[in-house]
């Protein structure tokens, strides 16, 4: 006995696997769009983060962080590879912020020990000199 498929069942599946497909194409349609609008928006974040350059720095990297480095260049995210170091350094920045603003304190609190020590040493000068 062997068995007949269904003139109805076939067709509904073939209009499964059609809607299944309509899908993923709508799918990776937006997937596409996401994709461009997320690198656009990437570029002109990057655009606005290294138009403000103007110092020059001269560094010594391992060979990952250069392998790293020229692979954003090849990308195509950066035209060269100090724009693409610029960026990295200013996002280990941005990723580090908690600890640069803990430095900041430090370094106030320094700055103001060493205008009090200024004071001491100038009023210990003075004092001398009006003994004299």
């Amino acid at each position: 006995m062997t068995k007949t498929k269904d003139p109805d069942t076939k067709q509904n599946a073939e209009e499964e696997e059609k809607k299944k497909k309509g899908t993923l194409e709508d799918f990776g349609n937006q997937v596409e769009k996401f994709a461009s609008i997320t690198a656009e928006s990437i570029k002109k974040a990057i655009d606005r983060a290294l138009s403000s350059r103007n110092t020059v720095l001269t560094i010594r990297v391992n060979d990952d962080s250069n392998e790293k480095i020229n692979r954003l260049v090849e990308s195509g995210l950066f035209k060269t590879r100090s724009e693409s170091t610029a960026f990295l350094i200013m996002q280990g920045i941005k990723s580090q912020k908690a600890l640069f603003d803990k430095i900041e304190g430090k370094i106030k609190k320094m700055e103001k020990i060493k205008e009090e020590l200024k004071s001491i040493v100038s009023e210990e000068i003075d004092e001398e000199t009006l003994q004299k």
